[in-house]
């Protein structure tokens, strides 16, 4: 566990599952620990994992607390991920997928806020912040989705971003917010037969796009990985953020390893 100065501990596990070290809190994003090779039908879309997840349920110690992007694609939660979620102190999602799950699950509304208590300072503030996973128009194919910022006195603010397409509510956040210290972004530019040519998550030259509007200091890139309906992987993405004179900010973050930010 990280302690409560200003550093975060971030360790990426593979597709959208990001293990936060934040304020003396452990937080885990999106838990999907199924194995490599595991196909999954949901009506006409047939999505694949490619790749082991970096660790296992077992490894990851006590979770304060997941943050849910969606419930309803196992990239995001899986059958494996659903056990994490019955054991973790709190879990925080959507309305929808908080009525789905059931239990102690608790529901964000769009710009609604929670607190989590910590060891030691004020609480963490998790804050929803809206999504759309897909052009304007897919909503009832691929449901609601949220992103979160978590904030709290002497640390970064950190943007995780769910599975999003919608800059507009990356333009809302910082005029409600000033930005993000840190973004964790879902990249990747997922497409889908049913869906055409239509996008599903940001593409690599949208990622360094928002990281700028964001003035973030700190990217690491996620959900572009482990599966086979992303199109674009880490080389794309180092280039776009090149292009773009954003590779400083870019984190190298490998699944598996932790990388520790200021």
């Amino acid at each position: 566990m990280n302690d409560t100065g200003r550093s975060v501990r971030v360790t990426t596990l593979g597709a959208a599952t990001v293990l936060l070290e934040y304020g003396g809190l452990t937080l885990l994003t999106d838990p999907a620990f199924d194995p490599a090779d595991t196909d999954y039908t949901l009506g006409p879309v047939r999505l694949r994992k490619t790749a082991p997840t970096a660790g296992t349920p077992d490894q990851l110690g006590p979770i304060d607390a997941v943050l849910l992007s969606h419930d309803q694609h196992p990239d995001n939660l899986d059958r494996a991920g659903r056990q994490v979620l019955a054991a973790a102190g709190r879990v925080l999602t959507t309305p929808e997928a908080a009525g789905r799950l059931g239990g102690d699950v608790e529901a964000l509304e769009p710009w609604e806020s929670a607190e989590l208590s910590r060891p030691a300072g004020e609480p963490i503030t998790v804050t929803a912040i809206p999504a759309r996973h897909g052009p304007v128009g897919t909503e009832p194919m691929t449901g609601t989705v949220t992103g979160f910022l978590l904030s709290a006195d002497g640390l970064p603010s950190v943007y995780v971003s769910g599975d999003n397409v919608a800059t507009e509510y990356v333009d809302e956040l910082a005029e409600r917010f000033g930005g993000a210290d840190i973004a964790v972004l879902h990249l990747g530019a997922a497409q889908l037969g049913p869906f055409g040519p239509a996008l599903l998550s940001w593409t690599a030259e949208q990622g360094a796009e928002v990281a700028a509007r964001l003035k973030a200091s700190r990217v690491v890139a996620v959900h572009h990985e482990g599966w086979d309906h992303f199109t674009q992987d880490r080389a794309a993405i180092l280039a776009a953020f090149q292009a773009a004179g954003q590779a400083d900010v870019l984190v190298d973050a490998r699944p598996g390893t932790a990388v520790t930010l200021p």
